[in-house]
């Protein structure tokens, strides 16, 4: 996951407008992690995604796949994600995958590390593409900010030293 700002999991506005508040008991989540072309959601594109449907505690299914952006990728971004242009011109595009992935999120609570910027990428991709993601979404940071105060740094790499 790229370590971009994410103003829902900081703006209170925002966390109030999406955020789940209440009991997870009986409810599926939808773990999701992306790595996109770069920090802007509008603009830049979604190269990896991945996703866990989790029910009662249990992966129930999984998807994961690299997604074609139709666009080259940085230097920068090929640095940082490891994710490479000739590996992304032979994966499939998201229009290929929109339908299968669509469907991980339907009846289910988003959770993703840093959530406002995944959420946004594949909002976004998702209206490109006529599809309206609309989902109730837990932010782990700002869960982990909530829970360990203490705490300098709440990267997914801090949390697990």
């Amino acid at each position: 996951m790229q370590s971009m700002p994410d103003k829902q999991c900081q703006s209170k506005e925002a966390r109030e407008k999406n955020s789940f508040s209440g009991s997870l008991r009986g409810m599926d989540l939808a773990v999701v992690d992306v790595e996109t072309s770069g920090g802007t959601a509008a603009f830049d594109r979604i190269i990896e995604v991945a996703v866990l449907r989790i029910r009662g505690g249990d992966v129930i299914d999984s998807f994961a796949t690299l997604v074609n952006p139709e666009r080259p990728v940085s230097g920068f971004i090929e640095d940082l994600t490891g994710i490479r242009n000739w590996d992304l011109r032979r994966a499939p595009a998201f229009a290929d995958i929109k339908d299968e992935l669509f469907r991980y999120f339907q009846d289910a609570v988003f959770v993703a590390h840093n959530a406002g910027f995944d959420y946004d990428f594949l909002k976004e991709e998702f209206e490109r593409q006529g599809l309206t993601l609309s989902v109730a979404r837990i932010c782990t940071m700002r869960l982990s900010r909530t829970l360990y105060p203490e705490f300098r740094k709440h990267s997914l790499d801090a949390l697990i030293e």
